[in-house]
């Protein structure tokens, strides 16, 4: 199988975070939906990453339905298999693409010309952004990781998209200012899933 994503991508890092805990092989493409080149509508239509290339052609997107399709394909399992457990950790996954979602618009509306952005479209998205940090906090509260003494799904979309915020909009201290997600973000940022995919420097 084949990854189409880009390394900068809140998203895309998800899905690499969890192929490499699984240490399932595969073909990193990288890929910009922005570039005029790019080839990303050959496999998702709507020209958006990551994108999941199966060995037969079949093509996965968005990063939730390639996290559902990997997820069984071998240990450790970060999805419980259903119930009240298994819809948490789908929240908490929500919860971090909507972190990553808000803070992607202001992102690009910045670089839109600046007689043209929207001061109160970018402060509804800064909004969404501080009421999500703050909620991830709340549902963290002293426990080792959301769900309890194990990384799930959860721990590793909230953790990709407040890494982004860092990486892109570092205006928003969510570290200096809340301590239990700054002790959080350490233990998963010492993991090699993690020290392996962040975004490039510079």
């Amino acid at each position: 199988m084949k990854l189409l994503a880009s390394k900068t991508s809140p998203y895309a890092r998800k899905i690499r975070v969890l192929l490499a805990e699984k240490q399932i092989a595969f073909e990193f493409v990288e890929e910009s939906a922005w570039s005029a080149d790019t080839t990303v509508p050959r496999f998702n239509p709507l020209n958006k990453i990551p994108v999941l290339v199966l060995d037969d052609g079949t093509c996965l997107y968005d990063s939730s339905v390639i996290a559902e399709y990997l997820d069984p394909l071998g240990a450790p399992v970060f999805i419980p298999p259903a119930g009240l457990d298994r819809a948490k950790v789908r929240r908490d996954e929500a919860l971090g693409n909507g972190i990553a979602d808000a803070g992607v618009a202001i992102f690009l509306e910045r670089k839109r010309a600046e007689s043209l952005r929207d001061a109160v479209w970018m402060a509804r998205q800064a909004g969404k952004v501080d009421a999500g940090i703050a909620a991830l906090e709340q549902e963290l509260g002293g426990k080792a990781y959301l769900h309890g003494d194990a990384m799930t799904l959860g721990d590793i979309a909230c953790a990709c998209a407040l890494l982004w915020l860092e990486f892109r909009l570092p205006e928003f201290t969510w570290r200096r200012s809340h301590a239990a997600l700054g002790r959080w973000i350490e233990r998963l940022e010492a993991r090699p899933s993690f020290a392996d995919t962040g975004p490039p420097a510079g």
